[in-house]
């Protein structure tokens, strides 16, 4: 309640979150684990003092990192961004932090409103490995990797597809993904692969980058890559890479006004096209 007595109206409340997943089960709530979710709930909570539930833009997995993750609240509360800002990051362990505290419109769905999610998985060719400070976040490959090839195989993978053979299957859930993009950037040992999608399905980023791998390490061809496109479950012969390597840099959303348009619109069920099929007849 207000000084007046009354009942205060519920905003919604938009995070801003990073996290070094090394020590974390995920993002996910889990009795008995330490899950991000359930370490910023829990100081959430203490703060508001009231339970406080987040909803997320991209439940990530065991060991997987964030440094663009978006989650929303509902509160009745008082907000003052900066002051909880500050006190937050006297509540939260160092592995995890609230970078940006903003008041969001009431039609704002951290998961359901975002177009697309960005990230970004790290290897490294250096002959020792990933160096001390990186090795939570870099995963070690072969150093005479064909960065050409691993392109060629990633551009034939965008696009609109069913993306059953890269996911770990859900039931119920769709595998149909738009993929945005997915190519790679060398800085002297560190190589970056950026893969973009209006979603995923669990483990996909993981299977692509572990397939893609396996070509520029001489094991695959393109050509194999761009067949898996035709699999209707997943595939046993694709590796999935290393949770520590991968991270979750953004997350985009549209203006406000389309915000409602966008819930419904993530909401519907996708197919592929027939005129879409990543192979032709």
């Amino acid at each position: 309640m207000d000084e007046t007595g009354s009942e205060r109206e519920s905003i919604r409340v938009r995070l801003g979150i990073s996290y070094d997943g090394t020590d974390f089960t995920g993002w996910a709530r889990q009795p008995g684990l330490r899950t991000v979710q359930g370490v910023l709930e829990e100081s959430l909570s203490k703060v508001f003092r009231a339970p406080i539930v987040l909803t997320v833009a991209g439940r990530t997995d065991a060991g997987v990192h964030a440094e663009g993750q978006v989650a929303h609240f509902d509160t009745t509360a008082e907000l003052d961004p900066a002051k909880l800002t500050h006190r937050m990051a006297r509540f939260l362990p160092r592995d995890v932090r609230i970078t940006d505290v903003r008041r969001a419109p009431a039609d704002f769905d951290a998961r359901f409103s975002a177009m697309r999610r960005h990230y970004a998985y790290r290897l490294t060719t250096a002959a020792y490995g990933a160096e001390p400070l990186r090795a939570r976040s870099v995963v070690a490959c072969k150093p005479d990797v064909d960065l050409d090839a691993m392109r060629v195989a990633s551009r034939n993978l965008l696009g609109l597809h069913d993306f059953a053979a890269f996911c770990r299957r859900r039931e119920g859930a769709t595998t149909v993904r738009e993929l945005q993009r997915f190519d790679w950037e060398r800085e002297g040992d560190l190589l970056t692969a950026y893969v973009s999608a209006d979603a995923f399905c669990w483990s996909m980023v993981r299977s692509l980058v572990g397939a893609v791998l396996a070509v520029g390490e001489g094991r695959r061809t393109p050509e194999w890559v761009a067949s898996l496109l035709t699999e209707s479950q997943r595939s046993s012969a694709v590796t999935v890479a290393p949770a520590h390597g991968l991270s979750l840099i953004a997350v985009d959303y549209p203006a406000d006004a389309d915000l409602s348009a966008r819930n419904a619109q993530t909401r519907e069920v996708r197919t592929v096209p027939a005129s879409e099929g990543c192979c032709g007849d």
